[in-house]
């Protein structure tokens, strides 16, 4: 709970998927994703750039249910509702609680693609942005040439605002790229 007096729910469903707070035990089966769609999330995420031990998975966790608790960030981690198997992660981040806006951000486990699972999540998290949470403004940023991201913002009506040339380094570090600013607003 954050001092707005705003409480996200630690757990949410959709047609298909259980979305909940991290917890210490997800520790295995997250990384266990990042090592299996390692190939997929190097190019896009500066955290894959090396596979990460399980522990550091586990800490990083552990830091995200910290935020959520303190009304920082809100990670919900995705799980099929018929199999209990993990698909991905998607996050209300960048919170400014005095406009009030936020980033959505997400990744999936690369053998869960192609099933419109991340689109229904991202779709649970403008709803309870703009319902729940009152937030203005909700954004997803992503390099030009990501074009699973940009498919998910374009399928769920965010409009493309602009795109900032030059705005920020690769994944890698070694190359400037650019970045679409998709926005939904209240």
């Amino acid at each position: 709970m954050e001092e707005n007096g705003v409480q996200m729910p630690q757990e949410v469903e959709t047609e298909r998927l259980l979305m909940r707070l991290p917890c210490r035990e997800d520790g295995v089966a997250v990384n266990a994703a990042i090592v299996a769609s390692f190939a997929e999330l190097q190019p896009w995420l500066p955290f894959a750039q090396s596979i990460p031990p399980v522990l550091e998975t586990t800490e990083n966790l552990m830091s995200a249910r910290e935020k959520f608790l303190a009304g920082n960030s809100f990670r919900y981690l995705l799980f099929l509702k018929e199999s209990g198997a993990f698909v991905g992660t998607a996050s209300i981040q960048g919170v400014d609680w005095e406009l009030p806006k936020c980033e959505i951000g997400y990744w999936l486990h690369s053998e869960h693609s192609g099933h419109g699972y991340m689109r229904e999540a991202v779709q649970k998290l403008v709803e309870l942005g703009l319902q729940q949470a009152q937030f203005k403004r909700m954004e997803i940023r992503c390099e030009t040439e990501n074009i699973k991201s940009r498919a998910i913002a374009e399928a769920l009506g965010f409009e493309l605002e602009g795109i900032l040339r030059n705005d920020d380094w690769s994944a890698d570090g070694l190359r400037l790229t650019d970045t679409c600013i998709y926005a939904v607003i209240a």
